[in-house]
């Protein structure tokens, strides 16, 4: 039996419908791609922009081996930090001049792994270069909205196969953010609770969704789930800047953990699939630091977006969410 769930957020409704899970090529299973060259190998520091940021070993220079973590910016950029913030309008249309920042976290000089294979060290190690990041391209007070995000695998957009996430800065706040800050918004004033913190003591209580819970985070299946095994990362206390974490490295490390955990049980689960990952943290925006708890989620791309999705607005979930909680829940990380 199908059945729809509405998302409490975005009040957007669901189709949860896991009679199509039978179907035929039902997921999509991720294709090889060979690289004869990849600018982000070790050695290759030379075919990059310069680099912004890198942790490296002592005595060795910019641009050059010895590191384990470097941030340039994008070669084919969307944006452009040194475009003019202009705003103009066209008729009826509105436009802006193309600023913003667009920059490459390169995760780590092996080419063949992957967020499950790493140790929580070097997820460590890349969660800071996050952090760093964010912090200071915040300081720019034409920027709006910082969007930190990974692509793992060419169906979810990735282009080259080396592991890197993406840094894009804005000069306007991303609708899907503004249609999250809305929801909350409405919730809080109507119940004058942050409406992240009740999600997070319903599924505390119910436990059905559930996939880890450590000392400061919980990872679970959200209730409306748009896509199989679509996963959220949130933190236990209440806070709205995902920069905020910064001031403590141990919960900076318990976050790694979570990541390596829930990102091995997608492997065994799902055989390393293609998935976008993005952090999802307070507009710089005054007056919501009540309403906003920032997260982190994982969107394994197992199917495609169709005619009806696309029309509707709609999601068609094939895979229950406790079911998939359930399923995740079983594989034991050694």
């Amino acid at each position: 039996m199908s059945e729809l769930r509405k998302d409490p957020i975005t009040r957007r409704w669901v189709i949860i419908s896991t009679e199509r899970a039978g179907r035929p090529n039902n997921y999509i299973k991720s294709e090889e791609v060979i690289e004869n060259f990849c600018p982000f190998d070790y050695g290759n520091e030379n075919t990059t922009p310069s680099e912004i940021l890198s942790f490296r070993r002592p005595n060795t220079r910019p641009n050059t081996s010895g590191w384990w973590v470097r941030v340039v910016p994008n070669k084919f950029p969307a944006l452009y930090k040194d475009a003019e913030l202009k705003k103009s309008g066209h008729g009826m249309y509105d436009k802006i001049t193309g600023f913003g920042y667009h920059e490459v976290i390169i995760e780590t000089p092996e080419h063949n792994t992957s967020f499950s294979k790493m140790s929580d060290k070097q997820i460590n190690e890349v969660i800071w270069a996050y952090l760093k990041r964010f912090v200071e391209i915040k300081k720019d007070k034409k920027v709006k909205y910082i969007q930190i995000f990974k692509n793992h695998g060419k169906e979810a957009g990735a282009s080259l196969v080396h592991p890197h996430s993406q840094i894009i800065a804005t000069p306007i706040v991303p609708y899907n953010i503004l249609e999250e800050l809305n929801g909350a918004e409405n919730y809080y004033k109507f119940k004058d609770r942050c409406i992240y913190c009740d999600i997070i003591e319903q599924e505390i209580m119910e436990k059905d969704r559930v996939i880890q819970k450590t000392e400061n985070f919980i990872a679970f299946e959200p209730y409306a789930a748009r896509f199989p095994y679509e996963t959220w990362i949130l933190p236990l206390k209440h806070d709205s800047n995902f920069e905020s974490i910064e001031r403590d490295p141990n919960i900076i490390f318990e976050l790694s953990s979570i990541l390596h955990t829930v990102f091995k049980k997608f492997d065994k689960t799902l055989g390393n699939p293609p998935f976008n990952m993005v952090v999802h943290t307070a507009p710089f925006i005054e007056g919501i630091e009540k309403i906003f708890h920032w997260h982190i989620e994982i969107i394994p791309r197992l199917t495609n977006l169709a005619g009806f999705e696309w029309g509707t607005g709609f999601y068609i979930n094939s895979v229950l969410p406790e079911k998939a909680a359930e399923d995740l829940r079983r594989e034991e990380i050694l």
